[in-house]
């Protein structure tokens, strides 16, 4: 019989303390916990919240994969995330879920993501043109612009007009800083409700979704024949024949929005700060970018072997899901901690891509390590979560950011700024002051 273990707790007053800290940047309290305390910690925030805190790979690999039928999101995601964005694979739990994963996924095969790289291609040429050369510039606000637009076109082809697409990423950002606002200071709970900020992003929210209904109906009229997603989201079909709702398919398309753009983003971001650090990897990257050609198939873009390995290595440093939450359906228990039922878990990526234990010198950008068998580092590398609930838009995710590096430079070098690479968590990793200066090759 296991024997059973106390897991160790954080202090309340510390929490208390450092809540300043906390409210800006959570990472700096949790990493010493998790040196002080070991890989697994509990934090009582008193009125029966507890959570545990873990950078354990097996234990979250147990909770994702192989006793994943006992663990759920928590109530971050399944409801005060869907109150922006709906219902859909990134929220539901359960038979809903199930029911939209069985139905989408095949859109999301390689075969289907074959029909798009026309158009991605297209799309990551034009945005990156509005790069300026030659002087020092923030460049995740233009990643966070081509992300959308590589999303936005790909779901739509050509049938939505700039304006309803920037409109549709002025929502779907400031939806997601107010969601943080409500995640990070709950003690201003009745300011954001009384003083009118809640119903001021949710009208935002419903105007967002008149856009997307509207080029939805106009579709159905058009009839099908653009190649994007949106034709194989109409096309789909459930197991009883029966298409997806409008409602349903409205609240799919605002979850690809924003899982779709601010990720790949920050990865983006983070990938040119680091390769602007070490320009030897620039050179090598531009050598195989000089390899394809216009007219190269899918299997030879997405084989492009150290543009992967850079795009890898800094999601292994910089997860843009830099947390991963899960609360356990039923009572359980790993490596003798018992877990009540309903325990809340957050189990962090970044701690666990930057163990000691999992990698050699893990602080240093080393693309090489994933050189080798495709899944050597499963166990501990979670860039795209794992399990059944993996995410669903990892081969588009990879395919757009190895064409915009390998675009990138094939045309232009990467000078960065003197300072360290700063971040900002908030419902993602985000970068903060990514400066970098291109010049032309």
């Amino acid at each position: 019989m296991e024997k059973t273990k106390k897991i160790p707790q954080a202090s309340f007053l510390e929490f208390l303390k450092r809540s300043p800290e906390i409210v800006k940047n959570p990472l700096p309290f949790h990493h010493d916990n998790f040196e002080k305390k070991g890989d697994t910690f509990s934090l009582n925030l008193r009125f029966g919240n507890r959570i545990i805190f873990s950078r354990d790979a097996a234990f979250l690999k147990y909770a994702l994969q192989i006793n994943q039928r006992n663990y759920t999101k928590s109530a971050v995601q399944t409801v005060e995330v869907a109150k922006y964005i709906g219902k859909g694979l990134l929220t539901s739990e359960g038979a809903l879920w199930k029911r939209q994963r069985k139905l989408i996924q095949p859109s999301f095969h390689k075969k289907y993501l074959a029909q798009l790289v026309k158009i991605m291609k297209k799309t990551i040429q034009e945005e990156l043109l509005k790069i300026p050369i030659g002087k020092a510039i923030d460049i995740e606000p233009y990643f966070g612009s081509l992300a959308f637009q590589v999303v936005a076109k790909s779901l739509f082809s050509g049938a939505v007009d700039g304006k309803t697409i920037e409109r549709l990423q002025k929502t779907v950002e400031a939806s997601q800083k107010m969601l943080v606002r409500e995640l990070r200071q709950p003690y201003l709970g009745w300011w954001f409700k009384y003083g009118g900020l809640l119903n001021k992003h949710f009208a935002m929210v419903q105007e967002a979704r008149e856009l997307v209904r509207n080029i939805v109906v106009s579709r159905k009229k058009e009839g099908m024949g653009k190649g994007d997603l949106l034709d194989l989201l109409l096309e789909s079909r459930y197991e009883d024949g029966t298409p997806m709702e409008q409602e349903q398919m409205i609240d799919e398309i605002m979850i690809l929005f924003t899982a779709g753009h601010e990720t790949t983003s920050n990865a983006l971001t983070f990938t040119c700060q680091l390769l602007a650090k070490n320009p030897e990897y620039q050179d090598t990257v531009y050598e195989e970018a000089c390899a394809i050609r216009d007219g190269d198939e899918l299997s030879e873009i997405m084989g492009l072997k150290v543009t992967t390995q850079v795009l890898e290595e800094a999601m292994r440093l910089y997860p843009p899901a830099y947390f991963i939450d899960r609360m356990n359906i039923e009572e359980d228990s790993f490596n003798g901690f018992q877990l009540p039922k309903k325990t809340t878990l957050l189990f962090s990526a970044i701690e666990i891509h930057r163990h000691t234990t999992h990698w050699v010198r893990p602080m240093e950008f080393m693309p090489e390590r994933f050189d080798g068998a495709p899944n050597q580092h499963a166990d501990y590398y979670f860039p795209f979560g794992a399990g059944p609930r993996r995410c669903i838009g990892n081969n588009f995710a990879m395919l757009e950011m190895q064409l915009v590096i390998s675009n990138l430079m094939k045309h232009r070098s990467i000078q960065p700024n003197k300072g360290p690479i700063e971040i900002l968590p908030l419902i993602t990793l985000r970068p903060k002051n990514a400066y970098i200066t291109f010049k032309r090759r």
